[in-house]
């Protein structure tokens, strides 16, 4: 065994690679950033930062004949286009410093319920919120992707016998990423025949990046489509001359769909 590896068995890294092991974890040492990779024990070292994966950094005090005790801190991260990462959220921190060991083993166990049952998506945001109106996939929902956006789409009545739909895409072209990303919904319009009508009837956002609170928004999303769905849309046949005449009739539903403020 080389003195680099005999250093490395004996030190902290050593210690917290077993807790995370112990816990069923798969983890290494980036001795370039300095930090201790988890991810699940299925995935494998190679591959370990092409999904969401947590990183563990500690703080060491005590030498010698005095107990080594420690503060550890683990944040969750996501591919962002390589070589770039967002991060999702802090997994764990230590509250005050403890032996390294059983410090280790706290936060191993954070580490490993976090990654159990990792960051929903924005687009399971919204389908939950939208479950609590009663729209369900089996209630005229149904999820399709694209090929530059997922999209949520909901079957909507204009009037006797006629139905179009409400498309709901993310601002940032995917429902597949974490909350935190998360830039506002934008909800189009389009009529029986698929085309879109006009400009978003419900939009959120900046449009430059800025995130917003998925709960939040995909509540008032989920509100505002509900609200479309308790009864049919008026609307003036304006998809017909939309390219000429983007005016609607003031018996049109596009006068009275609600905008967020």
């Amino acid at each position: 065994m080389s003195s680099t590896t005999s250093a490395l068995a004996s030190s902290p890294v050593s210690t917290v690679l077993g807790a995370l092991s112990a816990a069923g974890l798969g983890a290494h040492f980036d001795r370039e950033e300095g930090v201790v990779i988890a991810y699940p024990a299925a995935v494998s070292k190679a591959n370990a930062l092409d999904g969401v994966h947590v990183t563990v950094q500690w703080n060491t005090t005590g030498r010698q004949h005095r107990e080594v005790r420690a503060r550890f801190s683990a944040s969750a991260w996501i591919p962002d286009g390589p070589p770039d990462f967002h991060e999702v959220s802090t997994v764990h921190t230590t509250a005050a410093p403890g032996p390294l060991a059983a410090e280790a083993e706290v936060c191993a166990r954070a580490v490993a319920a976090w990654l159990a049952h990792p960051a929903s998506t924005a687009g399971n945001t919204l389908l939950s919120a939208l479950a609590v109106h009663g729209v369900t996939p089996g209630n005229g929902l149904s999820v399709t992707y694209g090929a530059h956006s997922d999209q949520i789409s909901v079957t909507v009545r204009l009037g006797r016998d006629t139905y179009g739909t409400l498309v709901v895409a993310d601002r940032a072209g995917s429902l597949r990423h974490v909350p935190g990303q998360h830039t506002g919904w934008s909800v189009f319009l389009h009529d029986e025949r698929g085309d879109a009508v006009g400009d978003p009837v419900y939009i959120t956002g900046d449009g430059d990046g800025g995130t917003v609170d998925c709960a939040q928004d995909s509540s008032a999303a989920a509100q505002f489509l509900a609200d479309c769905l308790s009864a049919p849309l008026r609307h003036c046949c304006c998809y017909a001359r939309e390219r000429h005449n983007p005016r609607h009739d003031r018996e049109c539903h596009l006068y009275a769909l609600p905008r967020p403020a």
